[in-house]
């Protein structure tokens, strides 16, 4: 295995062992600022004085966290004024590994069918058993291999 491949492997490891741990997380209906406030039992006024803006900005920020309107620094800065740490984390619907899979197919479909076509114009096309083991052989090399083109959305 190529050193190329062995970190692919860790960022891949990292970000499924993230996904498992907070996949059944869902924010709350009100958002996690509002939730994390009243939690402490402290009100919007309370808060907007710790942080030296107005009552309406903190109403303001916590709606736009639902719209996703706020910034990240200042989730971050309600978080810490509160006592809390902001968190944030991308992780995938599933495994990396089933995403890239997924990938590869396709392009390996789209390469075999216009592969194929162009050897039916000349009488030399595949079986149907041929093409199933062609678009399977070359997902396989795409995902050992990946090119630089990989996420390219032609080809």
């Amino acid at each position: 295995m190529s050193v190329k491949a062995i970190i692919s492997k860790q960022y891949q490891d990292k970000v499924d062992r993230a996904a498992a741990r907070v996949r059944k997380i869902a924010v709350p209906p009100e958002g996690w600022l509002c939730t994390a406030r009243k939690a402490l039992g402290m009100s919007a006024a309370q808060l907007a004085r710790r942080l030296g803006v107005t009552r309406a900005q903190v109403s303001n920020t916590e709606k736009g966290e639902l719209s996703g309107s706020v910034t990240m620094k200042t989730l971050q800065t309600m978080a810490e004024t509160m006592g809390y740490r902001f968190v944030y984390v991308i992780v995938p619907e599933e495994k990396v590994q089933a995403i890239l899979a997924d990938r590869a197919k396709k392009k390996a479909t789209r390469l075999v069918e216009e592969t194929h076509k162009h050897m039916a114009l000349e009488e030399q096309a595949l079986s149907e058993k041929q093409i199933s083991f062609e678009i399977e052989r070359l997902q396989q090399d795409l995902i050992r291999n990946m090119p630089s083109d990989f996420w390219d959305d032609k080809g």
